[in-house]
C-alpha cells in the first residue's frame, strides 16, 4: 500500500479494499522500521492517528467520507498543532505544545485526513539542506550520505521513501521545490497568499507560503484543494476564488507557451543536469507546447536581495522568542538582559544567528536605505521582468537545482555555495509567483527537477503541465531500492 498514490489511496478506501487504521498502521510501521536511518520525523502521532483513523472509517462507514477521509499525510514541524509539539527545528521550541492549530492544519482535518507525525526540517525553516535541525539531519532516502534539501527535507524524505503519501511544507525561497527535486517527488509553492500563513511559524513574512508535496502533480493537486482559500484570520490571505484543480488536469497543453529564461542556463549549472531539462522541455514540445527563449535581466540579483529582505523580516519575526512567553528560557539568568542574552544564544543554532544578526544590520539606522529599502527596489525591478515574460509566454521553464543533491557536509561550512544551491528559486518568492517542481531525470543516480513558473493564481495550469508531462514519463514513478 505505500507504493500508491494518494489518488490510489483514495480510491482503495472508497473501494472498501483497505480500511483507513489499515493504511494508518500500515504507514506507521514503515515510519519505525524506516526513519531510524532517515531522520525524517520529529513527532510521530501513532495514538491520535490510529484513533483518527477509525473515526474516519465510521464516517465512511455511515457514508459522510469526504474524497480524502480518513487518507493519511504529515505536516512539516512548522505548522502549529494543537496539543502535539510544534518546534520549527529548533531548541527554542522544544518544549512548545501548539495551544492551537493552522488553518492548513484544520482544513486538513476538516478534510478527514489522517494525521501521522510531523517533520524534521531546517531551523525555523533557515537552510537549503536540512542539517541546521536541533534534532540531527534528513538523510536523503536516494542515497543516505547525501541531504534531501531543506528547509522541507523532513516531508520530502517522508514522501520519497513511502512513510506518508503526502505532506505539506513551506517555501520561503525554494524549501518546497528543492528538496522536492533532491528526493524525487513533486512540490508545489502556490501563489503569495493562496494558503494561509495563520498558525504557521514566520520565518520571512512577506515570502513565506505554505504548499502540498506528493508524488505526482495529481496528488499535489487533490492537497491543494484541500489547503487553498481564502483566511480572514491571515491579513495577507487572497480573497480569490479557488478553482477545483484537478479538474484541468487532461486538458491539452498544444499550443501553450513556454518560455525558457536564458539566464537560468549559463555559468554554474551542472551540464547534465541542463541537457535533462532540455530533454524534458523536448517532452512538452511533443505534446504540443511551443518553447521560447526568454529573458530575466535582474535574476542575477535575486540572491543579494532576497539575503537582505529574507533575514531583515527574520530578525523581526524572531525577536518574540526572548525567554519570556514562550519557548527555552536559560537556567538561573542573573538580570533581565543575562535572560534575553543567553535565553537567544542557547537556543538558537549557528544558521539562525547569521541571520538575524545580518537582518539586524541591514534594518539598523544608517544601513536601512542602503541595504533593506534598496533590496525592495530590485525586487520589483525582479517582479517586472517576469511579468514582461509572461506577455510573451504562458508559463517559465527551468531546473529547479543548479546541481543534484550533495552530500552530507559538503556545504555546511561555506554559507555562500549553500545560498546559491536557491539561485533558480529565490526570484519566484520574492515575485510572489507559483511554481512548480516535477522529477526531470537522474544525475549520477540521483534525482533532479524541472521547475514550471507560472503568473499569479495560475496554480491550475502549473498542474496541468505537469500532470500532462508525467503522462509521458516515468521519472516520477521511480522509487529509491534502499527503502
Amino acid at each position: 500500500m505505500h507504493n500508491k498514490t494518494l489518488t490510489e489511496l483514495t480510491q482503495c478506501l472508497a473501494n472498501k479494499d483497505c480500511s483507513s487504521e489499515e493504511l494508518t498502521q500500515v504507514f506507521i510501521d514503515r515510519i519505525k522500521l524506516l526513519d531510524p536511518s532517515l531522520n525524517s520525523f520529529i513527532t510521530i502521532n501513532e495514538e491520535q492517528a490510529l484513533l483518527a483513523a477509525r473515526e474516519a472509517d465510521q464516517l465512511r462507514a455511515a457514508g459522510k467520507a469526504k474524497p480524502l477521509t480518513g487518507v493519511p499525510l504529515a505536516h512539516k514541524d512548522i505548522f502549529c498543532t494543537k496539543g502535539i509539539k510544534t518546534s520549527c527545528g529548533s531548541k527554542m521550541l522544544d518544549n512548545f505544545i501548539a495551544p492551537y492549530n493552522a488553518t492548513v492544519v484544520n482544513k486538513c482535518n476538516a478534510a478527514g485526513m489522517i494525521l501521522l507525525g510531523k517533520t524534521n526540517m531546517d531551523e525555523f525553516a533557515m537552510g537549503s539542506s536540512n542539517e541546521t535541525s536541533y534534532y540531527g539531519y534528513v538523510r536523503n532516502p536516494w542515497d543516505q550520505a547525501c541531504v534531501p534539501g531543506g528547509s522541507s527535507g523532513g516531508s520530502a524524505a517522508a514522501v520519497a521513501a513511502g512513510m506518508t503519501p503526502a505532506a505539506t511544507g513551506t517555501d520561503t525561497g525554494g524549501s518546497i521545490r528543492q528538496p522536492a527535486a533532491f528526493c524525487g517527488i513533486t512540490g508545489l509553492k502556490p501563489t503569495y497568499g493562496r494558503v494561509s500563513r495563520y498558525g504557521m511559524v514566520a520565518f520571512a513574512s512577506s515570502l513565506d507560503q505554505g504548499g502540498p508535496m506528493a508524488r505526482t502533480a495529481e496528488d499535489v493537486a487533490l492537497l491543494l484543494n484541500v489547503m487553498a482559500g481564502f483566511d480572514e484570520q491571515d491579513s495577507t490571505s487572497l480573497d480569490a476564488p479557488v478553482p477545483d484543480h484537478t479538474a484541468t488536469l487532461n486538458d491539452s497543453i498544444a499550443g501553450l507557451r513556454i518560455g525558457i529564461p536564458q539566464e537560468y542556463f549559463r555559468e554554474g549549472l551542472n551540464p547534465e543536469v541542463e541537457a535533462a531539462i532540455i530533454k524534458a522541455s523536448q517532452a512538452l514540445e511533443k505534446l504540443g507546447a511551443e518553447i521560447h527563449e526568454v529573458s530575466l535581466p535582474h535574476t542575477h540579483l535575486s540572491a543579494p536581495t532576497y539575503y537582505i529582505i529574507a533575514p531583515a523580516e527574520c530578525s523581526s519575526n524572531l525577536a518574540r522568542f526572548d525567554g519570556v512567553r514562550y519557548g527555552y528560557r536559560c537556567d538561573a539568568p542573573k538580570d533581565l538582559d543575562d535572560l534575553y542574552m543567553r535565553s537567544r544564544d542557547e537556543g538558537f543554532g549557528d544558521e539562525v544567528k547569521r541571520r538575524i544578526l545580518i537582518g539586524t544590520y541591514a534594518l539598523s539606522a544608517g544601513y536601512y536605505d542602503a541595504y533593506y529599502l534598496k533590496a525592495q527596489k530590485i525586487r520589483r525591478l525582479i517582479n517586472d521582468d517576469f511579468q514582461q515574460a509572461f506577455t510573451k509566454v504562458d508559463v517559465l521553464l527551468s531546473p529547479t537545482t543548479p546541481e543534484p543533491a550533495f552530500k552530507i557536509g559538503e556545504k555546511v561550512n561555506d554559507p555562500i555555495k549553500m545560498y546559491l544551491n536557491d539561485i533558480y528559486t529565490i526570484a519566484v518568492n520574492l515575485a510572489g509567483l507559483p511554481a512548480i517542481s516535477v522529477p526531470a531525470g537522474f544525475v549520477n543516480d540521483l534525482p533532479i527537477g524541472m521547475q514550471l513558473i507560472g503568473n499569479h493564481l495560475q496554480e491550475a495550469k502549473l498542474l496541468n503541465i505537469a500532470h500532462q508531462y508525467q503522462q509521458v514519463t516515468d521519472w516520477h514513478q521511480r522509487q529509491p531500492e534502499e527503502v
